[in-house]
């Protein structure tokens, strides 16, 4: 049996069947929280972004025209917009705060430790790039959507998106270059 689509979930919430809600929510709120997350660099905020754009979904269920949009981009971009808008208010001085997940318990110490450094390099790089490059590289690279799905989300064309990821990673590889061998990236 498959699964009903996202859009006939929406149009049951709007007709007033709030227990459509729920499996739309757990569709893609996992996803929409780590967008967020990344791009804000703080667990509290990005809970605080999906729930806003969730909101936002179901305050205008009963407007929505099928076809027009993908509910999972719409989301996706509506999160990315809230994001910007607290980066925007943010004081430039404010540091990222560390992710705060926690580490699987097979690893050794040291594994932990390296992967740890590393997922805090990756997320201090990602902070240094422009807002736009940051979004499309966390969208195209770390959420893996596909470029149509970016695009949309970000409003942009796909070889807007292309050429965003393509300085995005050039620039992350710029940034993280100088700290190959203190994360353990040593050519062999």
């Amino acid at each position: 049996m498959t699964e009903p689509s996202d859009e006939s979930l929406l149009a049951a919430y709007a007709a007033g069947d709030m227990s459509a809600a729920a499996p739309l929510a757990q569709r893609h709120v996992p996803r929409v929280l780590a967008v967020a997350q990344r791009m804000l660099g703080d667990a509290a905020e990005a809970e605080d972004v999906a729930q806003e754009a969730l909101l936002r979904l179901w305050k205008i269920a009963p407007e929505w025209q099928a076809g027009r949009a993908k509910v999972s981009t719409w989301l996706y971009r509506v999160a990315a917009n809230l994001c910007t808008d607290r980066l925007r208010a943010r004081r430039p001085s404010d540091p990222l705060d560390a992710a705060n997940e926690p580490a699987a318990p097979d690893p050794s110490v040291a594994v932990r430790m390296q992967d740890r450094q590393r997922k805090v390099a990756l997320e201090e790089a990602l902070a240094a790039l422009p807002e736009r490059q940051r979004l499309a590289v966390i969208l195209r690279h770390i959420e893996e959507l596909p470029n149509p799905d970016v695009a949309a989300t970000m409003g942009i064309s796909v070889e807007a998106v292309e050429s965003l990821t393509a300085r995005g990673r050039a620039s992350l590889g710029k940034i993280l270059a100088g700290r190959k061998e203190a994360l353990g990236y040593v050519d062999e």
